[in-house]
């Protein structure tokens, strides 16, 4: 059933390789470098071609990197034979088939596995080292793997050679496509490079590879604006290419293709002027310095991509260095690049010197003689590496004691394979045949005397946590393309600015969205407007909440000083009457009308002006409590005062008809018993008011959006309302009493004055009220305040200024004859 297979993939690549030519050079077999061993590995390269390998990153490379990948195979061969821990009492042998074009790499695979080639070699050989191609790969796996026999590919990226289904026994050394394609989404993530072109070729390892990216990047946030096939022998196709480079905002360009069709498209962009662009490369060119000519060097310069990591091995460059065509005398391929290297002929020539086959590589430079460091051919020395462990596992193996017979168990072993090389490179494989993904950030920077430096910048190494997979290097200088001194913005829309969010248009990329203003009250991530908690409010630029000033009426701000300092001097004045009150107790016009009563009027006025102060100030549960029941009550101390006042002096009147003796049902005994018994009841409301549902601090937070107003809420609505109107009914009881009175024959008339002043008690406490329910915030308290700041200031001014005026400036008139009007009277305002 196996050789079925071989026979059809045969005829399969035959079909595929119609119209193809390809120049082998030498003898009509495959095999190009052979030495036996007790274990057998083999290799097929692309030593000598003169046509592309179809679907392959490294289509066309030059034929010098595919022999010394062959010359890195024998190197490591050589060098796994001297250590004596590894395989140990076996010796390792290979064959190297070289293959032109598809159709003879696939013959060259089933000469390799047929166990017989043109030189008479028998022995099986057990796994297969290569191809870098991996629409090669994918058909020599599947010759393979019908005879169970394992490949590993040192450059082969498809991701599809991942599924074991198809591929059961291929494996690769070199990262799959897949690793590559999130560390590229994972650099313009990094860069906030969400608007990018994509410029791809044809062939499997292009497309699958632009139509993963497209896919993965959608995930990421990342939007391509435009993806556009290149193809050599389309030239509409190019010039589209063109006038989209040229009109498109997006200022990253992914060039997706292998090497050879980069080679070929920068050599048609160098004569257009496309400036501007940040180019992002794949491993596949990215390293390729010899790419940037004197014409391409504006286009490449700040280009960026990832490559497959550099690496030490210590012992090749010597090893590759040394090659002599005495080192191979059957190999035709070392003869034809040594004569090309050193521009001589093996045979006699009129156009060329004969070659010696002394001369040294190391005085020439090329492709082959660039050992400075090594990035692919490490791969090629971990797979080496990785069949010797294999196999070197094989030796223990239980169930086939004898290796050579060909049995599948190398295949089992190489599933599990984990070690770590002399260089230091860890090898293990998944579930799927991948490796570990290793790459280097490399950017591309022209040195002053034009050449090319390609810098290491950074790396992506898979085997991190999530989170630290990609890494910059610190202190690293990074040239940035298209002429630019910082990181390239390239994106469909700036974010939206603070206070708006984002909606997306159904008619454009998700990048590509629209910005409309949040609501009041709201702040924006970018994306959604959200709602600041109650007791926040949005900054300026409405991307913070933070907490709301608050607002009461304190004593540092203006209003609140001067309302205190209203205050005091309502103090100071009730202080100062009450001295000229006390030192002048003895005199008629302090006697008459009960000196008690004014005197304890006089404290009544003075409570009421120190509770106003209870009211600035930021509100408390104390206070709260404190400043309505205090005003309550001294108000209603005062205004009992005066209504004893009033009643004290209509009762006066009433005694003086013949008859009528009442003063004896108020006197001072009835007068004090009345002023406490009006007092006694306001306590019993405040009492209840307290007990029931006190007033309370509370953060008012609907009158403004923007701050909160610290104010004392009353409670109990019907207590408030309650306190205050036992008040206006005293105060209108007074004032009709002393309206009443008005006209009484009394020189000095004190219920003129109570009926002024209950007036403007009266006057000032009905336009409280409105004014009071309509007023915002701190000004509902500093109405309250006026109020009783006022009405206190009316009582004492009406009655007792009056009094202190004649006491001070109208001595003459502080006697009984003319209180009794018994002398003519003199006006007081005169």
């Amino acid at each position: 059933m196996g050789w079925i297979t071989i026979v059809f993939f045969t005829l399969l690549a035959r079909i595929k390789s119609e119209n193809q030519t390809c120049k082998l050079i030498g003898q009509t077999g495959y095999m190009e470098f052979s030495k036996e061993g007790d274990l057998m590995i083999g290799g097929i390269f692309s030593m000598t071609s003169t046509r592309k390998l179809v679907d392959t990153a490294y289509q066309e490379l030059p034929y010098s990197y595919c022999t010394r990948f062959a010359r890195t195979m024998i190197f490591t061969v050589e060098e796994i034979n001297r250590d004596n821990t590894l395989l140990p009492g076996v010796s390792l042998g290979y064959r190297l088939y070289n293959g032109c074009g598809s159709e003879n790499l696939i013959r060259a695979a089933i000469e390799a596995v047929n166990g017989e080639d043109s030189r008479g070699c028998s022995s099986k050989i057990q796994a297969v080292l290569g191809h870098s191609s991996s629409g090669v790969s994918k058909v020599i796996n599947r010759i393979l793997s019908s005879l169970s026999i394992p490949q590993v590919s040192h450059l082969s990226t498809c991701a599809c050679l991942s599924d074991k289904r198809q591929y059961p026994t291929f494996f690769r050394t070199v990262p799959s496509d897949r690793f590559q394609i999130t560390g590229l989404v994972q650099l313009m993530k990094y860069f906030d490079w969400r608007w990018v072109g994509i410029i791809y070729s044809t062939g499997l390892y292009s497309e699958e590879g632009t139509t993963e990216f497209v896919k993965d990047a959608g995930k990421e946030g990342i939007c391509v604006e435009y993806s556009l096939l290149y193809s050599k022998s389309n030239e509409k196709r190019f010039d589209t290419v063109i006038a989209t480079l040229r009109k498109s905002s997006a200022k990253v360009v992914l060039l997706f293709m292998s090497f050879y069709y980069v080679k070929i498209f920068l050599a048609k962009m160098e004569t257009y002027n496309i400036t501007g662009k940040q180019w992002v490369g794949t491993e596949s060119w990215i390293t390729q310095a010899h790419l940037a000519s004197v014409d391409t060097k504006h286009i490449l310069q700040g280009a960026m991509g990832f490559a497959l990591p550099q690496a030490s091995i210590p012992g090749l460059g010597d090893f590759l260095l040394s090659l002599k065509p005495s080192d191979e005398p059957q190999s035709d391929v070392v003869k034809a690049f040594w004569e090309k290297f050193f521009d001589c002929s093996f045979s006699p020539s009129n156009t060329s010197t004969m070659c010696t086959g002394t001369e040294d590589l190391r005085t020439v430079s090329n492709d082959y003689t660039d050992v400075e460091f090594f990035r692919a051919e490490n791969n090629v020395y971990k797979a080496v590496y990785l069949l010797a462990y294999a196999l070197h596992a094989l030796l223990q193996c239980q169930n086939d004691s004898n290796p050579t017979t060909g049995k599948p168990c190398v295949l089992e072993h190489i599933k599990y394979v984990n070690f770590t090389t002399v260089n230091g490179a860890k090898v293990s494989f998944d579930e799927n045949g991948d490796s570990i993904a290793q790459y280097d950030l490399v950017n591309w920077q022209m040195t002053d005397n034009g050449s090319v430096e390609i810098v290491n910048i950074g790396q992506y190494d898979t085997s991190f946590p999530d989170g630290e997979k990609f890494k910059l290097k610190k202190d690293t200088k990074i040239v940035w393309g298209g002429n630019n001194n910082e990181v390239p913005r390239s994106v469909c829309r700036e974010p939206c600015p603070p206070g708006t969010r984002k909606a997306i248009n159904k008619n454009k990329p998700v990048c590509c969205f629209d910005c409309f203003e949040c609501p009041e009250g709201t702040i924006s991530n970018q994306t959604n407007c959200l709602i600041c908690p109650p007791e926040f409010w949005p900054n300026e630029k409405r991307d913070r909440c933070l907490p709301k000033p608050t607002e009461y009426l304190s004593y540092k701000e203006i209003m609140g000083a001067l309302l205190t300092g209203f205050g005091l001097v309502g103090v100071f004045l009730s202080l100062l009457i009450s001295v000229i009150f006390l030192t002048h107790k003895e005199t008629p016009i302090v006697r008459a009308n009960n000196s008690e009563l004014s005197f304890l009027l006089l404290l009544s006025l003075k409570l009421c002006f120190l509770c106003s102060l209870t009211f600035i100030g930021q509100p408390t549960e104390w206070s709260c409590m404190l400043r309505h029941t205090a005003f309550g009550i001294t108000f209603v101390l005062c205004i009992s005062c005066v209504l004893g006042k009033t009643i004290v002096v209509l009762m006066a009147f009433k005694a003086t008809l013949p008859g009528r003796n009442v003063m004896k049902w108020f006197g001072p005994a009835q007068q004090r018993l009345s002023v406490l018994t009006f007092t006694l009841i306001q306590v019993v409301i405040c009492i209840l008011w307290l007990t029931i549902n006190p007033p309370f601090p509370f953060k008012n937070m609907n009158h403004y959006k923007e701050k909160i107003i610290l104010e004392c809420a009353l409670g109990s609505p019907v207590g408030f309302w309650a306190v205050l109107g036992y008040i206006g009914l005293l105060a209108v009881l007074c004032f009709i009493l002393a309206f009443l009175a008005r006209k009484l024959p009394d020189s000095f008339n004190e219920a003129k004055l109570i009926t002024f002043s209950m007036l403007i008690f009266c006057a000032v406490w009905i336009t409280f009220i409105p004014a009071y329910v309509s007023s915002p915030g701190k000004f509902t308290v500093a109405v309250e305040i006026f109020a009783i700041l006022a009405s206190s200031f009316g009582l004492l001014v009406c009655i007792f200024v009056p009094k202190c005026y004649i006491i001070i400036f109208r001595p003459e008139q502080n006697s009984k004859k003319h209180l009794m009007g018994k002398i003519p009277p003199r006006t007081l305002y005169k």
